[in-house]
């Protein structure tokens, strides 16, 4: 599945898990330029020059320094029938020693939203970070409202585990979240959102 950790790709059923380029610059300003409405509920405020080719770079170099650190593993989703940008999924804050944990955060354009790419997405981040990492404990949180994440989330193995109060700024507010895990040989019962 690694090819080398500074091209780490990973490929799923359909598609093909990378970190990103200088030339995905087009593909990402313009899905997530499409996507704007459907993203900016769930994230933090977009600085200014959120789309800007300079702001794109930073991206781009941060992912490379972030996976050759082993601190973070920041990666497109490529549909490999076609080369589209679908979205992202990044495994961050990548902890070693006592915790051997990360964190995930991921998007996905509207246009490819619940058509299962992200479920794939997640299911082969965590089954690499649990084997090749050797993670013990993968975490992520999204708003209390965003039913759809929560869903995918336990459909992906994640278990809710709580609340954390005012988590993340979103929308210039610091918003509540609530958690989850997926626990590499997880015991845990099922869990379901309403």
């Amino acid at each position: 599945m690694l090819l080398a950790r500074r091209k780490l790709k990973l490929e799923t059923e359909r598609m093909t898990l990378r970190s990103p380029l200088h030339n995905d610059f087009r593909a990402w300003v313009a899905l997530r330029s499409t996507s704007r409405e459907f993203l900016t509920p769930w994230e933090p405020a977009w600085s200014p020059d959120h789309l800007s080719r300079k702001a794109f770079s930073n991206r781009v170099y941060w992912a490379n320094r972030s996976i050759n650190a082993g601190t973070a593993l920041p990666l497109f989703l490529i549909r490999r029938e076609d080369q589209m940008l679908l979205g992202a999924i990044t495994l961050d804050n990548i902890r070693r020693g006592p915790a051997m944990a990360g964190t995930l955060g991921y998007w996905t354009g509207e246009t490819f939203s619940r058509r299962g790419y992200m479920r794939e997405a997640i299911e082969t981040v965590v089954h690499y970070a649990f084997t090749h990492l050797e993670l013990s404990r993968i975490e992520a949180a999204c708003l209390p409202e965003n039913t759809p994440s929560r869903r995918l989330l336990e459909r992906s193995g994640f278990k809710y585990e709580g609340v954390a109060q005012s988590y993340l700024e979103i929308d210039g507010r610091w918003r509540t979240h609530v958690l989850y895990a997926a626990l590499r040989g997880d015991r845990r019962g099922k869990t379901s959102v309403s």
